[in-house]
């Protein structure tokens, strides 16, 4: 089979994802939202409603959870034709725990999920060859050995093939501690074309807050762009040559803070693609990122190209 050319190929798990319609103990909720987590479909989805050809992938338990997320991210127009299924494992579950103007506790029901078996011999090396870009997690690491020698090998192949690799840390201390993460995220972090830390997890990994300290000791790593995630105040980004503060958009009131980080990356990587000047791509990744936090759910609330430049000022919005 011929394989078309994917703007960005990512794999990891999904799960499906239980929200709670109100706020407080999961012991005292009893009707919940059913939808999907999952930090690489998070970004395919994004860039997907952004006007990119993206493909997802991952290993899914054949039961009906599994069907659900194989419907919806195909439904949003990503590309699952390297899905597998498990016949016996099962699809990963995760509950979200709600209390006011704090970000909400998450509980995984993931260990032994079928996409925590995923290994090398489960990847489509032409597939990963077909892409501009390759879009890997630290949390698929964290899943398993063989899962962490999965993202270890697309990565390698990536490289020797030309396609370059994007990486968020996106570290997970509910799935390993920071002494069994930190060896291995910088691994990746040094094979990394485009980088993107949030401020904490660069303290973490480096034992640096100074912005500009960060960005300069993760180029020296070998990442060529890095874009570094300040929250709400923004991001900094850097390609070696220039670099810039990129101001956050306000959001008066946020629903929900899980995927911010996801929607900045796809963004960001969207306006890397259109060829834009790094800045702009700051602005994009921050737009998304922020629409992200307006609308319960993890991808309920990106948008479409069209809805960014309207949300950050770029087109004018014409409501009637």
């Amino acid at each position: 089979m011929m394989n078309k050319q994917m703007d960005v190929i990512t794999f990891g798990e999904s799960m499906v994802l239980f929200n709670p319609d109100a706020k407080g103990p999961l012991r005292y909720i009893h009707t919940f939202s059913k939808t999907l987590a999952g930090a690489e479909s998070n970004v395919a989805i994004a860039l997907a409603r952004l006007g990119h050809d993206v493909g997802w992938f991952t290993k899914l338990g054949d039961d009906e959870f599994g069907r659900y997320i194989e419907c919806f991210i195909r439904g949003e127009g990503v590309d699952i034709s390297r899905i597998i299924k498990d016949e016996t494992r099962s699809t990963g579950l995760l509950f979200k725990e709600h209390f006011a103007h704090v970000n909400p506790n998450v509980y995984y029901y993931r260990k032994n999920s079928a996409a925590s078996s995923i290994a090398p011999s489960d990847l489509d090396y032409d597939y990963i060859k077909s892409a501009k870009i390759l879009h890997v997690t630290g949390i698929t690491p964290a899943l398993s050995d063989r899962a962490r020698e999965t993202v270890m090998e697309a990565v390698d192949y990536a490289k020797a093939h030309g396609v370059k690799v994007s990486f968020d840390p996106n570290i997970r201390l509910k799935l390993w501690s920071i002494e069994e993460a930190r060896p291995v995220i910088l691994e990746l972090c040094k094979k990394a074309d485009i980088l993107f830390p949030g401020i904490d997890e660069a303290e973490m990994l480096l034992g640096e807050n100074e912005p500009e300290a960060i960005i300069k000791a993760f180029h020296e790593m070998g990442p060529d762009v890095i874009a570094l995630k300040l929250g709400k105040k923004g991001c900094m980004v850097s390609n070696g040559k220039e670099s810039h503060f990129v101001k956050g958009y306000t959001v008066q009131t946020m629903e929900d803070s899980i995927g911010a980080g996801d929607g900045f990356a796809a963004g960001f990587l969207s306006g890397l693609i259109k060829g834009n000047p790094i800045k702009t791509c700051g602005e994009y990744g921050n737009g998304v990122g922020a629409m992200a936090t307006l609308v319960k759910g993890d991808v309920e609330g990106l948008p479409t190209f069209d809805q960014l430049l309207t949300f950050i000022h770029k087109k004018k919005h014409i409501d009637r």
